[in-house]
């Protein structure tokens, strides 16, 4: 795709993405439910340990919290992902972690560094839209790669690796997935499908992005362990707090080799990260009881999410069909009558609900009609009243349709 085309790609779907980005009517109209909001539930924010830990802040450190270099809240943040990676069985110092300004800085940082123009990277299809136009920015050839039950297809993947080989073409560059509850399709990928993307990164030489941005909002007891914990030399793992603590936060990082993180220094131009929310961030971590909040968290949002899918199968019965995840924010709806999403976004929102198209998630429109749901913002009573709504919608489109017929 030539830069034009890449522009216009990026301008109509950022266009796509108006509901969730930029058109929030909600001031205008507050019945108006946004099914289109992938954020947390502000009422989940941890507010008081945040206040605390800025008062904290503000009696015994705030002239190195507000200078260049800032004080301790670096490393305290460093300490906490180090011991709470191993949880997924991540192995790392210091030196390998670098803190961003959110995941989507670490996807920009990455990109920069790892690809050149028209290097080829493969994502899920569907993938984050954020990603998706990071690669395009880049004027990168992206190639979206299927996926079934149990997340990205490794048998395609290896197929097309050795297909590329045998008749000497191009190995891609980048492989950018997100194996845990993945937005938007909630998937989680299997255990042995992590092993073999290591395997195959290291034996075709390609490097893995691991975007694991929903890992804490965990449904089940399993923690499975991350791809970056099979080939740590070939894996650039992201994380954020924006999930788990709130996002206005704007604190992520990366994981990768000393290598990687040296060269990614250099994008910042000489200050770090927000120093001063560093210090409160890292203060607030020492104390927080994390495992009782990550519970809550995971509580409501399973009810939330429990929720919705009784509401889209009272309202919907058979016309859909979808995936239970067993984490994250999102449910990925299947429309089994394809309809013009534009059409379902606007007769959406004028029946008062929004939502985000799957045409979003895709390089180029797919041949089916797919909807991402976000059950994490709202209360379960808008959950039901937007899922209501939107069966209303999808079905009066499908009535003028056959009508028409």
């Amino acid at each position: 795709m030539n830069k034009i085309k890449t522009d216009i790609a990026i301008t109509k779907q950022l266009a796509t993405l108006e509901p969730l980005i930029g058109r929030d009517r909600q001031s205008q109209n507050p019945d108006h439910v946004y099914l289109s909001f992938g954020s947390p539930d502000p009422n989940l924010f941890p507010v008081k340990a945040w206040r605390n830990a800025t008062e904290e802040v503000l009696r015994t450190n705030v002239i190195d919290a507000l200078q260049y270099a800032g004080g301790k809240g670096a490393e305290r943040i460093k300490s906490w992902i180090i011991d709470r990676g191993k949880l997924r069985n991540l192995t790392l110092d210091e030196d390998q972690i670098l803190i961003t300004a959110g995941a989507a800085q670490a996807i920009d940082f990455t990109t920069r560094l790892l690809l050149n123009p028209d290097d080829e990277v493969w994502v899920e299809a569907p993938t984050y839209f954020f990603a998706l136009q990071s690669f395009h920015l880049a004027d990168a050839n992206v190639q979206m790669i299927p996926m079934d039950a149990a997340g990205i297809d490794i048998n395609y993947i290896t197929e097309q690796l050795e297909d590329r080989v045998k008749n000497n073409k191009r190995i891609p560059k980048l492989l950018y997935l997100m194996p845990n509850f993945h937005n938007p399709t909630g998937k989680t990928l299997l255990l042995e499908r992590r092993r073999q993307l290591a395997i195959l990164a290291r034996k075709y030489d390609f490097y893995i992005i691991e975007d694991d941005a929903y890992t804490e909002i965990n449904f089940t007891e399993k923690h499975v362990p991350a791809i970056h914990s099979f080939a740590p030399e070939r894996v650039l793992y992201i994380g954020t707090f924006s999930k788990v603590i709130a996002p206005g936060v704007r604190i992520g990082w990366i994981a990768a080799t000393k290598f990687f993180i040296d060269k990614m220094k250099l994008f910042m131009l000489g200050p770090q990260t927000s120093p001063i929310v560093q210090e409160i961030l890292g203060t607030m971590l020492e104390e927080f009881p994390i495992d009782p909040h990550v519970h809550e968290l995971a509580t409501t949002y399973r009810s939330k999410r429990d929720k919705m899918i009784s509401d889209i199968q009272t309202y919907f019965g058979r016309t859909v069909t979808f995936h239970i995840p067993d984490g994250g924010f999102f449910i990925w709806l299947h429309l089994k009558e394809v309809v013009d999403p534009e059409d379902l976004l606007e007769t959406a929102f004028n029946h008062g609900v929004s939502i985000v198209i799957g045409d979003s998630f895709y390089k180029e429109a797919p041949h089916r009609t797919c909807v991402r749901l976000c059950y994490s913002y709202c209360s379960e009573e808008q959950i039901e009243r937007g899922i209501a709504s939107l069966a209303k919608a999808y079905h009066s489109i499908i009535h003028n349709k056959n009508f028409h017929k």
